[in-house]
């Protein structure tokens, strides 16, 4: 397997500035990146908790006004809340609820973060029972390499049931337990009733560890530094934020009372 390049300090924080965040809910690579979290200043202004601001502190959820690379809409600075829509691509990536849902959720994970499993665990199916056919749900793998050693492979070989449209199914048996490993990857694709000589040759020959590479390069060059990072409909939610957070956001997207671009 090939090990995520090491990234440099001045990658992460050229893109985003710090993230006024609940440290409880996430994971992230340094542990100065904990220090940085403002968490008092966002309950003393009242600030619901995973409002994520990149850039400067408002009441509603945004990404930075200062972002880098061709994904970003950068918005010009004014006295106003500044909303920035990254363009996360999703084409090709696992997904579900409906391809024209006006809600497109991307999420950059990593099956060994505790934080993303307590996410799966208590938000994400009340999340899309609250939204019946509103949501459509992309996940993109960020496996944190640096801390997560299972993390890499537990990826690719939900890629390897998902040559089989086995991908929720597998992915919520890597969520439902701390314990990753090869037997535990085959248990689960035998659970499912996989065929197990093309899981195994697809595991065996590491079919998608390119993939699973391409998809964190893309989250480090966007300037995504921690898991669960979501993107609603483009605008960035950061740590394992309670449902509320995302009902909030994703309320406000459906009354159309977020700028559906950057001025």
């Amino acid at each position: 397997m090939r090990s995520m390049p090491t990234r440099k300090k001045s990658q992460i924080e050229e893109s985003f500035e710090p993230v006024v965040e609940d440290t409880a809910e996430m994971f992230t690579f340094k542990a100065t990146h904990f220090y940085a979290v403002l968490v008092v200043l966002a309950f003393s202004v009242g600030v619901l908790i995973g409002y994520v601001v990149w850039g400067r502190a408002s009441a509603s959820p945004t990404v930075a006004a200062r972002p880098s690379g061709p994904e970003a809409q950068a918005a010009a600075p004014t006295s106003a809340p500044q909303y920035v829509r990254y363009k996360i691509p999703v084409d090709g990536f696992p997904s579900i609820g409906p391809a024209d849902a006006p809600i497109t959720i991307v999420e950059f994970s990593d099956f060994q973060c505790p934080f993303c499993r307590a996410w799966h665990q208590q938000t994400y199916q009340p999340l899309l029972a609250a939204y019946p056919g509103k949501i459509r749900l992309v996940y993109r793998d960020f496996p944190l390499t640096q801390i997560h050693p299972n993390a890499f492979p537990a990826a690719e070989a939900a890629q390897c049931a998902n040559d089989q449209n086995a991908f929720w199914q597998f992915h919520d048996k890597l969520f439902s337990s701390e314990n990753l490993g090869d037997d535990v990857y085959k248990q689960y694709a035998q659970e499912l009733g996989l065929d197990m000589t093309k899981f195994d040759d697809c595991i065996m020959t590491h079919k998608y560890q390119q993939y699973v590479q391409d998809n964190s390069d893309f989250a480090v060059n966007l300037g995504v530094n921690s898991t669960p990072t979501f993107f609603i409909n483009g605008l960035a939610v950061v740590g394992a934020q309670p449902i509320s957070v995302f009902k909030q956001v994703i309320d406000k997207e459906l009354a159309g009372e977020i700028p559906t671009q950057s001025p």
